[in-house]
């Protein structure tokens, strides 16, 4: 697989372990190294506040920051074993969906962080 230079920027919180896990898949299946992962806690230029950046998923991608289920979208369309869905994810019906989803995650996201920590 041939590099090239990172299309998608990710910012990502590298003190949550549940996202440390999902970014070390991303990671793996992101070959083409088409993602540039950024941890959020480690004080690296962020575009907004870091504040901002721990509460919800954001993705960067041609100058547009993406949050949400929208930065996953952005994400996965820059894995090719993920591209379907990410390409599916700009249908406004499917993304209202997948949003919706995550909005759900984010209200038992704490108590899952607790339980990924114990158990790691």
């Amino acid at each position: 697989m041939r590099s090239v230079n990172p299309v998608v920027t990710v910012y990502h919180d590298g003190g949550c372990p549940l996202c440390r896990r999902e970014i070390a898949l991303m990671r793996k299946l992101d070959r083409r190294k088409a993602i540039r992962f950024v941890d959020v806690t480690s004080g690296s230029a962020c575009p907004l506040d870091r504040k901002t950046l721990l509460a919800r998923f954001h993705a960067e991608e041609d100058g547009r920051l993406y949050s949400g289920a929208a930065a996953f979208a952005t994400m996965w369309r820059a894995i090719p074993l993920l591209r379907p869905i990410g390409l599916a994810a700009r249908n406004p019906v499917f993304l209202r969906i997948l949003e919706t989803l995550y909005t759900v995650f984010l209200r038992f996201r704490p108590a899952l962080q607790k339980l990924t920590r114990r158990f790691s």
